[in-house]
């Protein structure tokens, strides 16, 4: 529990230093260019096919029916643009792990390794075909559990619920991975996440809280249909620092676990003695 909390402290200051701010700007900027043309380009067709199933399948009144059961029978009219948003969603999500992956995880490593864990053997026991792989099959886990749940979305607190363990278990199995991979070698990070599974799975979840609030800008309704763009871009925004603000908490938790576990302490013994924020330079 102290390695957690410490981790946690550690990574909440790391976050409000500048430079790790600086570092959601490029994530986010590419995201937005991408996202935006894609949106211009792509959603009312997406929207039109969605249209076209419904009145094909006759879902419009099957669908009216369960949501004036839940007392949402408004939301008939914007069910099909709402659907194409959540439905995009995880590639939006997808698009920012991506490139907070390419152009602010190898800086935050760098960052932290050298500021607070100079003393660390850098033992390669991961490539970047290795984490290419592992983000690759863990988002397609993620977003077909995500397509066969898309229906919770009805019912917010239980979307909620939801959508932080599909986040936990996906940042987990990604950021563990990550962070381990130039610092720890292939057995020392199957160790390592053996030992340590129970706590990097409830930071993972806890970020998928965090990774949650984004989602909910999509449950305005008519609102959300019409600030779209806005909602989009705020929405990107915040996925990218959830990214980074984990991507930290995983690297002070990681690097702190394996120095333990190479100089043979418990797991959850006294700290270190690394410094726990930030110092500015």
């Amino acid at each position: 529990m102290r390695l957690f909390l410490a981790s946690f402290g550690r990574a909440l200051l790391a976050q409000l230093h500048i430079r790790m701010l600086l570092l959601t700007v490029l994530p986010f900027a590419v995201s937005l260019g991408l996202w935006g043309l894609c949106l211009w380009l792509g959603l009312q067709s997406v929207i039109d096919w969605l249209q076209g199933y419904f009145v094909a399948n006759n879902m419009f009144g099957e669908a009216g029916s369960v949501l004036a059961w839940f007392g949402m029978g408004a939301l008939k009219t914007v069910l099909v643009p709402m659907l194409a948003m959540w439905a995009l969603l995880p590639l939006m999500i997808l698009t920012a792990l991506v490139f907070v992956g390419l152009f602010t995880i190898p800086a935050v490593a760098r960052h932290i390794g050298a500021r607070h864990y100079p003393m660390l053997e850098k033992r390669h026991g991961g490539s970047v075909l290795g984490s290419l792989w592992t983000s690759l099959w863990c988002f397609a886990v993620f977003t077909i559990l995500w397509l066969l749940t898309i229906w919770v979305f009805l019912v917010p607190p239980l979307a909620l619920v939801v959508h932080a363990l599909l986040w936990g278990w996906l940042t987990y199995r990604v950021m563990a991975y990550d962070t381990l991979a130039d610092y720890a070698s292939a057995e020392e990070r199957r160790a390592v996440l053996r030992l340590h599974r129970g706590p990097l799975l409830v930071i993972g979840t806890i970020a998928g809280l965090l990774g949650a609030a984004p989602t909910l800008l999509w449950l305005g309704g008519v609102l959300s249909v019409i600030l779209l763009p806005f909602l989009a871009a705020v929405a990107i925004w915040l996925y990218v620092l959830v990214f980074v603000f984990t991507g930290l908490w995983f690297q002070f938790y990681c690097l702190e676990a394996l120095l333990r576990h190479r100089s043979g302490q418990p797991p959850d013994g006294p700290p270190s003695g690394q410094s726990v924020g930030m110092t500015p330079r």
